[in-house]
Order: C-alpha cells, then sequence, then structure tokens
C-alpha cells in the first residue's frame, strides 16, 4: 500500500473502530510529564542520590525551591486536565487545592518511606549499607511512587494516580494499585512480578517475596453481566507478616493474621489467625500455630522460596 492508501485506511478506522479514539475531547493528562513528575518526585524524597552532580547542603534550599515550583506547575497542570476529562466543576480551582495538598504532605511521605527503606536494609543480609537500597533496589521506586499516588487517589483524582504507579510497574515489574493501604516497614525482596489490588490494606512490618498476588477472588456482577466496580475484593495483611515467593491471597473477607508467615507457591482463599503458618504438605494445605521464633525448614514436599 502507499502512504496516501495507509493514511486513508487510518482515517477510515477512525470513524468505524470506537472505542479507542480520543478526538475532539479534552486534553488527557501526558505520560511524558507524568514520568518526568515521578522521577522529579524520587528527587525530592532522596535529594543527593538522583543528581548528575554532587549536591552541596548549602545550594539544598535553591535546588529545592527551584524543583518544588516545577512540581507545582506540572502537577497542577496534569490534575486539572484529569478533573476536566471528569467532568468535575470547577477544575482549575480544585486542581490547585489538590496540588497543593499533596506537596503539603510531602515531609509526612519521605518519613514513611524512609522506614521502607530501613525495612529493606535489615529484611536482606545481601545488602551492604543503604545508598545500594536507594539507587539499586527496584522496591524504592515502586513503593514510594505508590505512596504519592495513593494520596491522589483518595483526593479523588482520575487516571493520573494509576499513571504514577504504572510508571513504577513498567520499571520493576510490581504493580501496586495506588488505592492499597500500606502501612510503614513494608518491603519486597526481589521486587518482580507482584500484584497488589486495590482494596488491599497490609499492615506495618510486613515482607513480601517475587511473585506474590494479593488479588480478588471474585466480583459481582450486574444484571448484564458487567462487573459492578468498587467493593472489597482484596485481601488484609496484618502487622509483621512474611509472605514467601508466588504465594496467592486471594479475597476480600480473607484476613492474614499478624505475625504469619504464608509459604512460597501457597493459593489461599481463606483467612489465617495470628502468628499461624501456611504451607503445603504434599497436596495439603496446612495452617498451623508458629512456634516463637520458628524458621521454617523446607522439606520434599513442602513449600518452595
Amino acid at each position: 500500500m502507499t502512504s496516501d492508501a495507509i493514511k486513508q485506511a487510518l482515517l477510515e478506522s477512525y470513524d468505524r473502530d470506537g472505542g479507542i479514539n480520543h478526538l475532539d475531547g479534552v486534553n488527557l493528562p501526558s505520560q511524558d510529564s507524568v514520568a518526568e513528575l515521578a522521577r522529579d518526585f524520587m528527587h525530592v524524597l532522596f535529594p543527593g542520590y538522583f543528581e548528575d552532580t554532587s549536591l552541596a547542603k548549602k545550594d539544598v534550599p535553591a535546588w529545592l525551591g527551584g524543583l518544588l515550583g516545577k512540581i507545582d506547575r506540572n502537577l497542577y497542570t496534569e490534575v486539572e486536565k484529569a478533573l476536566r476529562f471528569a467532568r468535575h466543576p470547577g477544575p482549575a480551582d480544585h486542581a490547585r487545592r489538590i496540588t497543593t495538598e499533596l506537596l503539603a504532605q510531602l515531609p509526612a511521605i519521605r518519613r514513611v518511606v524512609q522506614t521502607d527503606v530501613t525495612a529493606a536494609f535489615a529484611g536482606d543480609p545481601a545488602a551492604k549499607n543503604i545508598e545500594e537500597i536507594i539507587l539499586a533496589y527496584p522496591c524504592v521506586l515502586v513503593i514510594s511512587l505508590q505512596r504519592i499516588a495513593h494520596v491522589l487517589y483518595h483526593q479523588g483524582v482520575p487516571l493520573l494516580p494509576r499513571m504514577l504507579t504504572e510508571y513504577g510497574h513498567e520499571r520493576t515489574g510490581v504493580d501496586i494499585h495506588p488505592g492499597a493501604r500500606i502501612g510503614t516497614h513494608f518491603f519486597i525482596d526481589h521486587c518482580v512480578g507482584v500484584v497488589i489490588g486495590e482494596t488491599t490494606t497490609i499492615g506495618n512490618h510486613v515482607k513480601l517475596y517475587q511473585g506474590v498476588t494479593l488479588g480478588a477472588k471474585s466480583f459481582d456482577v450486574d444484571g448484564a453481566g458487567n462487573p459492578v466496580k468498587g467493593g472489597k475484593r482484596h485481601p488484609d495483611i496484618g502487622d509483621h507478616v512474611t509472605i514467601y515467593a508466588h504465594a496467592t491471597i486471594l479475597g476480600g473477607d480473607t484476613h492474614i493474621g499478624a505475625g504469619s508467615v504464608i509459604g512460597g507457591n501457597v493459593w489461599l482463599l481463606q483467612s489465617t489467625p495470628p502468628n499461624s503458618v501456611a504451607y503445603y504438605k504434599g497436596d495439603d494445605l496446612i495452617i498451623r500455630e508458629r512456634q516463637k521464633q520458628e524458621a521454617l525448614i523446607m522439606e520434599p514436599g513442602d513449600f518452595a522460596i
């Protein structure tokens, strides 16, 4: 086909094949701008770590002022686009309030993110120093951006929170919905293939390994067979829980009790009491009380880490 013929065929496709066109509509948030915002947020959270040249302490006030001004302008622009897309009344004024409120929460977000870095260093004997954690552990990026996106999500901003978390997902292979509620000292070891659903709640001092899914068992449908949006669909994870590789925990009424350990490859659709251990022995799922300071020992037929 000639280039003119290809162009004409695409134009006809735009008229014929609806659902994936967004023409003559309001501007949508820009993926490039959101990616730039994500990078700028990481600079604010971890000053001196991602700069091209050394950042002297005496230069921080000027550097930070310029960076916050840039974030303020770009975030306002993208929030305002998202609100216009949702036909929110008074999008400009509302976008200004949302932007100001999020920036005001950055110091508090930093305090929580610091606990995540501490948990990663304490939880991995291979880590040599904090610098290695921040520069080389992908969990830092994906968890930090989720904590920022979570604020926007609860401010009712459409599109933008998910775009921020997808920036982290694309780079780490970890998919954390911005709606998930996550406590302090959260660590994802190896940080690939993890999925955490929208209505998940995670307590403090929780450690996940690669491939863990905290997902939905099922969802309600309406009379036409379409999924009913909203509702509690994902599990609750208590404090001081460890979930080993490729475990799958499903359901909005599933609760993992505090202090529990879930073995690798476990498929779990039921709650576990506090201080319990869940693992497979042959084809049987075993859930039993965890002994104090118990180490989990692999045997043939048991879970794999």
